[in-house]
């Protein structure tokens, strides 16, 4: 349905109001690009210019960063096995989720940026991807890119769909154009009841709101992660208590310093594995360490830690899953400050009780179920997330208990990857036969 007077007013102004933020869209551009180099490269892709245009006929999937990539990876392997000759693109927004989908599957899938929602911009893009399906991962709403789907015919499901009650406030003051995107949706598949009422809420239309499940519980661990990790621990000392601090924002590291020195006063031969969780935080991490009297290594200069150890810094991305099952007790970040945590499903699928500080809005169904089989300690503030550690090191049978209860909960809440992959199938046209087929 082409769209009214009104709202073509609407995206006019929204369409005018994105071409003059173009510029504070280069300077953030090139603001993060001193801290991440990789924010200056393959900026006309940002802008929809693309060197060639290929075969139409993609399945598109858009996945913000790295969680949402993550969370993407199932959909993708089965829909790979499932259609081996068709074509496959993903986007992201940024460089890690972009180097992210290089590591799991190289150049098997195409990756590109999504451009920024500006109307030319998306009108390249598309002409350049030709895609037959759109799916929108978790939480993303552009109203030029879904309503030039919709235009096109392109069907678009919004997979694994979150909206935390925070979110939800923040998109009220755009009501009118939010729900216009949303009308071009064929079909949001929620993680959750909650989810789907407040995509309702939002506009989504009652007709296409589903409740699928959460995909990240069907994220597949490699069998080879535990015999690596044990002997990740005979190199390091086997008997060692080791704790992950894992998805760190800026503003806790004074906190994970503060709380291996409380461990180490109780257990003083322990090691910290330290994951911090955008790039630019690294080299700061390592510092702070050494600062704090810790012997720090880091993972792209010494590969592993020793016996000597105290600190060590894992400064790659994509291996945070072999570092949780090397550890004992994992405290998952953005939790501590009002980032909205990270997935807590990851240490729970490799059977690692977790710690979070009290902002888990992002994920707070997942934290409820997990509290309810007593797999994760949820504590107030920063002095909470050292007690609780130290706890957990002090007691092998509770943290056995924790891990089992995790791991149990995630294999019993599989199965939103056979339905959304249904979804997807549902809206494919069929496949054209090969020429002399």
């Amino acid at each position: 349905m082409p769209d009214r007077p009104g709202q073509r007013l609407l995206r006019g102004f929204y369409s005018l109001a994105m071409y003059l933020l173009a510029p504070l869209t280069l300077y953030h551009l090139v603001w993060r690009g001193m801290r991440q180099p990789e924010y200056l490269q393959r900026w006309g892709e940002r802008f929809g210019h693309l060197p060639s245009r290929p075969a139409a006929g993609a399945l598109w999937v858009h996945a913000v960063s790295v969680g949402e990539v993550n969370a993407a990876q199932p959909l993708v392997n089965a829909f790979r096995a499932a259609h081996p000759g068709r074509r496959l693109v993903l986007t992201t927004v940024t460089p890690t989720g972009s180097a992210r989908a290089r590591a799991l599957w190289g150049d098997a899938v195409e990756h590109l940026y999504l451009p920024y929602d500006m109307p030319g911009a998306v009108r390249r893009f598309l002409d350049h991807v030709r895609p037959e399906v759109g799916v929108i991962m978790e939480t993303e709403i552009w109203p030029n890119l879904f309503c030039q789907c919709r235009d096109r015919g392109i069907p678009l499901l919004i997979a694994n769909a979150r909206l935390s009650a925070r979110s939800l406030r923040g998109y009220a003051p755009l009501g009118p154009l939010v729900r216009m995107a949303l009308a071009a949706v064929r079909t949001v598949a929620a993680q959750s009841e909650a989810d789907a009422r407040r995509y309702l809420l939002l506009g989504a239309p009652e007709g296409a709101v589903i409740v699928t499940g959460n995909l990240k519980y069907e994220q597949r661990l490699d069998p080879a992660l535990i015999p690596q990790a044990q002997a990740w621990r005979a190199r390091w000392g086997a008997a060692r208590p080791v704790w992950v601090a894992a998805s760190t924002h800026e503003e806790e590291t004074e906190a994970v310093v503060a709380a291996h020195r409380a461990v180490r006063e109780r257990h003083p031969d322990a090691l910290l594995l330290w994951a911090p969780r955008h790039p630019e935080r690294f080299v700061s991490a390592v510092v702070l360490a050494r600062e704090a009297g810790f012997r720090t290594q880091c993972r792209s200069v010494d590969g592993l830690p020793g016996p000597e150890t105290d600190c060590f810094v894992v400064d790659t991305l994509g291996e945070l899953n072999a570092f949780y099952a090397a550890a004992d007790v994992a405290f998952v970040g953005g939790s501590l400050q009002a980032i909205g945590g990270h997935n807590l499903l990851e240490p729970a699928a490799l059977g690692v009780p977790a710690v979070v500080g009290p902002h888990t809005f992002n994920f707070v169904e997942v934290t409820r179920a997990l509290q309810a089989v007593d797999a994760v300690r949820q504590v107030p503030d920063a002095a909470g997330v050292a007690g609780a550690v130290v706890a957990l090191l002090d007691d092998a049978p509770l943290r056995r208990r924790m891990g089992e209860a995790g791991r149990g909960l995630v294999e019993a809440q599989r199965g939103a990857l056979a339905h959304t992959l249904a979804l997807v199938e549902a809206l494919l046209p069929p496949a054209a036969a090969p020429p002399g087929a």
